[in-house]
């Protein structure tokens, strides 16, 4: 009896190291729940140095709220983010440049809910042809931050001074000085630019409608092509490039298939962050796929232009980016995904003096992708 005893003792021990050391292999926070990503291996240490030297390293901060706070709770909170992410922001590209030879003109329509829409264009002033325009939806989870904010404007300039029309969106948000307005008040938005930028194509000397945006604009940028299909005017939009979508609404879920959401949580975001600003947005379980295209079906995704959908490896969005990349090329449709290594959420659009090769990589992909649409 004390042999058998012994025997599973042994096994229980050899089962426990076995257990311990496949965890230790795992990446992330899902090999090690405490780990910051100043301490794992994957970060570029360029980017790293940046994000201490703005205090966006460690653990990004739990939300003093839960889910199940009140929706005046959830909106004073997330209204408490905004000047902080502008803040940081600002200081950022304060040693940034604008590219020169770049002209910039600020037109205003009326949306179809009625509203005033502002857009930003910004184009070569040498411009002697038509060129394709990127039609660019800021990040900010759809809750928060303005297509004025210093670091759109230095993106968009930057793309301008590749060769390409880029016309930032000031869309309403959920919250901030843009809200309080849930969906669908920003894709309709979006929606009213599209078809502004398509109508107008020959006075802006537009060859082509590249929809864009990182973040809570790459969810806007793949929804407003979901209506434009649903609306009978897919036609209007040549291609979308998709950064870091924000899209699913499964988060804090332990979704099995979305492994990025726990092995890189609090890598600059967090999931229960996430989820509040989802909550506002459409509902706590919303899946309509115009509010969170992960969940469009295969026919809905069928017909859609080409879509490049980029994620960065050490982001909690980075699996949803990728599983919705499969579901478009089993719909069908033509798509490149594309991992950047090495990077939390955004990255590469957040620091580009940091990172200059990640950076100017990016804009590169986005132009090359422009113009080499048929």
């Amino acid at each position: 009896m004390k042999k058998i005893l012994l025997l599973a003792a042994l096994i229980t021990i050899s089962c426990n190291t076995t257990q311990k050391k496949q965890n230790e292999e795992l990446p992330g926070r899902l090999g090690n729940k405490d780990l910051t990503v100043n301490d794992d291996k994957r970060i570029n240490q360029n980017l790293l140095k940046a994000m201490i030297r703005n205090g966006l390293d460690g653990a990004a901060p739990a939300p003093p709220i839960k889910i199940s706070s009140t929706e005046k709770e959830k909106l004073d909170y997330i209204n408490s983010l905004e000047p902080v992410y502008q803040g940081v922001f600002n200081t950022v590209f304060s040693s940034t440049e604008l590219p020169k030879n770049i002209e910039s003109e600020t037109k205003t329509i009326i949306g179809e809910d009625g509203n005033e829409i502002k857009i930003y264009i910004s184009k070569p002033k040498d411009m002697n042809e038509d060129m394709p325009a990127i039609l660019h939806l800021h990040g900010g989870g759809m809750a928060i931050l303005s297509a004025n904010d210093t670091n759109f404007i230095y993106w968009r300039h930057k793309l301008a001074s590749k060769g390409l029309v880029v016309l930032g969106v000031e869309f309403r948000n959920i919250a901030g000085a843009q809200g309080n307005h849930p969906f669908p008040a920003g894709l309709n938005d979006c929606m009213s630019a599209l078809k502004w930028v398509y109508e107008n194509k020959k006075e802006l000397g537009i060859s082509k409608i590249i929809l864009s945006g990182e973040s809570g604009g790459g969810n806007l940028s793949i929804a407003t092509t979901l209506k434009a299909k649903q609306e009978g005017i897919i036609n209007y939009i040549d291609g979308v490039y998709a950064q870091c979508p924000y899209i699913s609404n499964l988060y804090n879920k332990g979704e099995s298939e979305l492994k990025s959401l726990t092995e890189n949580d609090t890598y600059f975001l967090r999931g229960d962050m996430n989820n509040i600003m989802a909550s506002l947005y459409d509902g706590v379980d919303s899946k309509n796929p115009l509010a969170w295209p992960y969940h469009a079906d295969k026919i809905l995704l069928q017909g859609l232009p080409p879509h490049v959908i980029t994620v960065n490896e050490l982001d909690p969005l980075r699996d949803e980016g990728l599983v919705f990349s499969r579901k478009l090329q089993e719909a069908g449709v033509k798509v490149r995904s594309k991992l950047i290594k090495g990077t939390v959420h955004a990255s590469e659009c957040i620091f580009p003096l940091d990172i200059p090769e990640i950076h100017n990589t990016a804009i590169e992909d986005i132009k090359n992708f422009s113009y080499n649409l048929n």
